[in-house]
């Protein structure tokens, strides 16, 4: 059942009914000789405080800062840069947009169908497309419009097939391609696949060097450890496994499985820090009952050991990403929970702080960085099964000059009363009972194939 999750999601948001005071901007496909506008300025919504701070904590409030509903096909994947935010959908068009006001600055156009997976490393961008390939993209600006050149396609029409150990193989893949990951210093793209594979790479070569069967299920996720070169997938079939490249060669080996509850995985983040008094490496695996399992990786070997769990979200975690001490996710419940991870002794503690409320179906896709402000703000993209994209500027913490005795937080609080956004139903209570049941039906149908 597990296989059609995104299926039955899809099909069941269509009948979801949308609030009309959602704010929304003119779709670019559709208003194509509009000029672009940052949005900030044409859509008022103000700062939001999100769920009440813990005691001394300090305050965490947010706002949308630029909103875009797609009514031609839903958005499937996200990715971000410094510069720019890129989208794309099921038209099989990738539209851009500049940080950190978001105007337009145009949009990527492939004819192979839609564009199921993103990634972007300075100024190359990957993505999937339809016709289970890759495209290799160089973006730059010029004349306030944004440049692509076209670099390859994985692989190359006329390389299909490559000859390993006397056999003629098919190089690409036999399904959707629902996820990519880079490893900077090796130059090695990876791809992950519904049909059950991971294959990495050479993008210099335009070739696969590596593809081997990693799952029982979909892949759903895949991560890299930049440090080590280790790669990291998730599934449908509840696992989560670690790979490791043999040393002087492409192939990779199977180095430990951490499952622990008999969920889909759908998504990872990793989180790489130093703290003053110890590095710490953990992994973030997010489930379809709506946990979020994190795991510690021992300082002294390469083992990962399972740390707790993360409770919050009432149905299916669809998306994680981590910024510096940060977890954000994004879930079947339509919100974005921000969690905080800190040293406590001699182990690790999280908690969530912040409850991003506006989308009006489950949350498919995020990014998350930094502003390069210096004023302690992080940009947030999320994308929706509402057919809408959204751009969140986040206050983690007050300006370097200021200190939490010149905050006035009741000041804070009034500037929200007249936002009833996160009043509003965001669920049709029938399309949360079909879920539920399904949910049910499936935890009965493991059981009864759990020989435990």
């Amino acid at each position: 059942m597990e296989s059609h999750l995104w299926t039955s999601i899809e099909e069941q948001t269509k009948s979801i009914d949308l609030p009309q005071n959602d704010a929304v901007l003119p779709d670019p496909i559709l208003f194509p000789t509009s000029p672009a506008r940052p949005s900030s300025a044409s859509v008022p919504i103000p700062w939001a405080m999100s769920s009440p701070p813990r005691t001394n904590q300090q305050p965490f409030v947010y706002h949308c800062i630029a909103s875009l509903h797609r009514p031609e096909g839903n958005i499937l994947s996200i990715a971000m840069t410094k510069e720019f935010i890129y989208v794309g959908s099921e038209s099989g068009r990738i539209q851009s947009w500049k940080l950190p006001e978001c105007p337009g600055v145009g949009f990527i156009k492939a004819s192979s169908g839609q564009v199921g997976a993103m990634f972007a490393c300075g100024r190359m961008l990957f993505s999937s497309h339809g016709d289970y390939r890759v495209r290799i993209w160089e973006v730059k600006m010029g004349n306030k419009r944004l440049k692509p050149k076209k670099i390859s396609t994985l692989p190359p029409k006329r390389s299909l097939f490559v000859v390993r150990n006397g056999r003629r193989q098919l190089q690409q893949h036999s399904d959707h391609i629902s996820c990519l990951a880079y490893n900077d210093s090796d130059k090695l793209l990876y791809t992950g696949s519904w049909d059950s594979t991971v294959k990495a790479w050479n993008i210099s070569e335009n070739r696969c060097v590596d593809s081997f069967v990693a799952h029982e299920g979909h892949v759903n996720a895949i991560v890299i450890n930049q440090e080590d070169g280790c790669v990291f997938t998730c599934s449908s079939d509840t696992s989560v496994k670690i790979w490791r490249r043999v040393y002087g060669e492409s192939s990779h080996i199977l180095t430990m499985i951490l499952k622990f509850q008999l969920s889909p995985v759908n998504a990872l983040a990793l989180s790489l820090l130093s703290s003053s008094s110890k590095p710490c490496n953990f992994l973030y695996s997010g489930y379809s009952d709506g946990h979020i399992n994190f795991w510690e990786k021992e300082s002294s070997s390469s083992r990962y050991n399972h740390g707790g769990l993360l409770q919050g979200h009432h149905f299916a975690v669809l998306c994680l990403v981590t910024v510096k001490d940060l977890i954000l996710s994004g879930s079947e419940d339509t919100a974005i929970r921000i969690w905080k991870r800190e040293e406590r002794g001699n182990g690790y503690v999280h908690w969530c702080l912040s409850v991003i409320e506006g989308h009006h179906g489950p949350v498919r896709c995020l990014a998350a960085g930094m502003e390069m402000d210096n004023m302690g703000n992080m940009l947030v993209c999320s994308a929706s099964l509402d057919q809408s994209f959204k751009v969140w500027r986040v206050k983690l913490f007050p300006p370097p000059a200021m200190n939490r005795s010149e905050i006035n937080v009741e000041q804070l609080k009034k500037e929200i009363v007249g936002c009833d956004e996160m009043n509003n139903p965001v669920l049709s209570p029938s399309w949360v009972e079909k879920r539920k049941l399904q949910f049910d039906d499936y935890y009965v149908s493991n059981n009864n194939n759990n020989p435990f």
